[in-house]
């Protein structure tokens, strides 16, 4: 009998201090963890939809959910998660499914351990 492997995916978020040093300078501390707190709900949000349009296969409204995504990670300095959404993106528009699923799977395992890193971060400072 063969002998079956499990692959637990790991991603490497990139989370950007400067662009949170900026919140935090322009708009203090209960200003700029009211705007993460606020990111994160809408992310929360938009990504549990997600995961229901892409189940039900409707591209177009799955680009519009995915590509919302990339400002809000953005100016919270989730790099790794702005980018893979963008790479979601760029799947629905060349209609390539196989890189689709590929590229959004790595997308919720993003912003799962992206999630994790803004509330680690908080944890700390706070």
């Amino acid at each position: 009998m063969q002998s079956i492997t499990t692959l637990a995916p790991m991603e490497r978020v990139r989370l950007d201090p400067d662009r949170l040093e900026v919140l935090y300078t322009r708009l203090g501390e209960d200003g700029a963890d009211n705007v993460l707190c606020r990111a994160m709900e809408e992310m929360a949000i938009r990504l549990k939809q997600s995961e229901k349009i892409y189940s039900a296969g409707a591209s177009g409204e799955l680009r519009k959910t995915v590509h919302s995504l990339i400002p809000i990670s953005d100016q919270i300095g989730l790099d790794t998660l702005a980018r893979v959404a963008q790479d979601v993106v760029i799947c629905i528009d060349s209609g390539n499914l196989t890189a689709l699923g590929a590229t959004f799977a790595r997308l919720i395992r993003t912003s799962d351990q992206s999630l994790t890193a803004i509330w680690d971060l908080q944890d700390v400072t706070n």
